[in-house]
């Protein structure tokens, strides 16, 4: 009984097998890898449907390689997200049991419509914060306010030097060093003039302590 169960089952998967595969057509093993057709990019898990074996799908790895049993003259439909769909036709005079094909894919540009995103949930919030808007100076103000008193003498204590200011500051200081290493200052206790004043000084001050005395 189990010998007459195991050839049932053998012409059973026969059977099946002769209807998949049309008399006629030899196998062969159908290979590729499939890449983007500006930037030569593989293109990572594909769809590959057999149109003429039923729409069996396969698909591609992630670096595109794709390796499945084909017959000559399939007709095999390559999608996936982002690119146009491909149709690639197996040639019918193929000799080899063996066949290799570099499939191009092009991408497919989608053009949304645009979306304006707005902080706003209704309209009395809009004309809340409308109303509470500061309105920006124009031009005019700008140049106003940069250009007056207060703001260029916070700049002038908070900027740095210029190259050019400092250079002229240096030439200043240098020029007046130049001009003055000759002089020699005086001193002032040794003028018998600055004396004789202190001395006036001095009985000035007696004879009004006298006089009022």
């Amino acid at each position: 009984m189990k010998y007459i169960f195991t050839v049932v089952l053998i012409f059973f998967t026969a059977g099946l097998f002769a209807q998949q595969t049309p008399s006629g057509k030899k196998l062969i093993q159908f290979s590729g890898i499939i890449t983007d057709r500006d930037s030569n990019f593989v293109v990572p898990y594909v769809t590959i449907t057999n149109k003429t074996n039923q729409d069996q799908r396969y698909a591609a790895n992630y670096k595109g390689y794709f390796s499945f049993v084909a017959h000559p003259g399939d007709t095999l439909i390559y999608n996936a997200i982002g690119y146009t769909d491909k149709v690639v036709l197996i040639p019918f005079d193929i000799k080899d049991s063996k066949y290799t094909a570099m499939v191009k894919m092009k991408s497919e540009i989608v053009y949304l419509p645009a979306v304006r995103v707005y902080p706003w949930a209704t309209v009395e919030e809009f004309t809340k914060d409308f109303l509470a808007m500061k309105v920006a100076d124009d031009d005019m103000e700008i140049a106003r306010k940069n250009m007056s008193s207060h703001s260029i003498n916070g700049k002038i204590q908070y900027l740095p030097r210029d190259a050019g200011e400092i250079s002229s500051t240096n030439f200043r200081i240098d020029q007046e060093r130049a001009l003055n290493k000759n002089m020699v200052q005086t001193n002032p206790l040794l003028n018998p003039f600055a004396w004789g004043k202190l001395m006036q000084q001095i009985f000035s001050g007696d004879k009004s302590r006298q006089n009022n005395n």
